[in-house]
């Protein structure tokens, strides 16, 4: 273990969504163990300090003080309403966000975990980024990064992961973005991430075909055959794998046995990759962003803003990211200062 212990940054996410809550539950539950790490929340004081009270009133929920914790207080001074995000509860988590990727370039923080947004508050507010993703990268200079989700099996142990080649954009414009150098680069990218990141020297990677049952060889779309083959033949990885069929694999690996099991897999699009990993790990499954300077994690769910303010939240996913930051951190903090030996 490396001398000091990683700094976690958490944001609070959208405040009119469950992000305070299950921040706050989760901090009281880990303020029972001997958390491996120093933690800093990031949000509005007055406005976390408004949960707390709010839901301790209707459900006496478990959460910890906000005031026992360390607290960037930006105090935006907005008004919120819990359940409806608008331009305001937008703002809010944007500047959240800003400021942990300053403390994170800066040294300040080792790693950043996000509570949820609403991309349509951003929107409202001015913001016109995709997502948290998008604005990491930007604010960070990199071009070569992508969303790789990350899930432990409380079966088997197995830790399963995806990466998603395309992420948010239209079905319609699936084929139009895939391509030769963006598999290459996703590839390059996943396998420096498992190295880094989660120290497999050699790893192995399955890759999802893009057409049903990978293109049929050329009757159900030309893809495979025209070019995605003959690249992952050129790198060693040999072909896709129908996309009805390679998640059978990680299925049995996740419930059974993970002997032979990938180290990861890489998913055309959006909802090829995400589909079967919340059907079976949605409450373990964590959104990591590969290819920056620092560790960034989130908790793979949104603002859920039709729960907001009921205390029926569940933290777990955010608990799961907050661990795998500091098993990151860690591994990013032995890379830079290794032990002696």
């Amino acid at each position: 273990m490396p001398n000091s212990l990683p700094h976690i940054a958490i944001t609070l996410g959208d405040p009119a969504g469950i992000g305070t809550e299950i921040v706050l539950k989760y901090l009281f539950q880990a303020q029972k163990e001997e958390l491996p790490a120093k933690i800093t929340v990031i949000g509005d004081f007055c406005q976390a300090q408004a949960v707390f009270r709010h839901l301790r009133s209707i459900a006496n929920s478990p959460l910890l003080d906000p005031g026992e914790v360390e607290f960037i207080d930006l105090a935006t001074g907005l008004e919120i309403t819990w359940g409806q995000g608008d331009a305001h509860s937008g703002e809010c988590s944007f500047r959240y966000l800003e400021r942990a990727i300053k403390g994170a370039l800066a040294g300040e923080f080792d790693a950043i975990v996000t509570a949820p947004i609403a991309k349509a508050a951003w929107h409202q507010a001015g913001h016109l980024f995709p997502g948290q993703t998008e604005v990491l990268a930007d604010r960070s200079g990199v071009t070569d990064y992508g969303m790789l989700f990350v899930a432990r099996s409380p079966y088997t142990g197995w830790v399963w992961r995806t990466l998603l080649a395309t992420v948010h954009i239209p079905l319609g414009q699936v084929t139009q973005v895939l391509n030769p150098a963006l598999i290459r680069q996703k590839l390059a990218l996943l396998r420096r991430s498992l190295q880094q990141d989660f120290g497999i020297q050699q790893p192995q990677i399955a890759v999802a075909g893009i057409n049903p049952h990978s293109g049929e060889e050329g009757y159900l779309g030309r893809e495979e055959k025209d070019w995605l083959h003959p690249l992952l033949q050129e790198l060693g990885i040999g072909q896709s794998i129908s996309p009805d069929t390679v998640w059978l694999g990680a299925k049995r690996a996740w419930l059974e046995d993970s002997h032979n099991a990938p180290h990861a897999y890489l998913a055309m699009y959006h909802d090829q990759g995400l589909i079967p990993m919340k059907l079976l790990a949605f409450a373990e499954c964590v959104n990591c962003t590969i290819g920056l300077p620092f560790v960034r994690t989130s908790p793979d769910h949104g603002t859920a803003f039709d729960i907001a303010g009921r205390g029926i939240a569940d933290y777990r996913s955010l608990g799961q990211a907050v661990a795998l930051a500091i098993e990151m951190g860690h591994r990013r903090q032995q890379l830079i200062d290794p032990k002696p030996q």
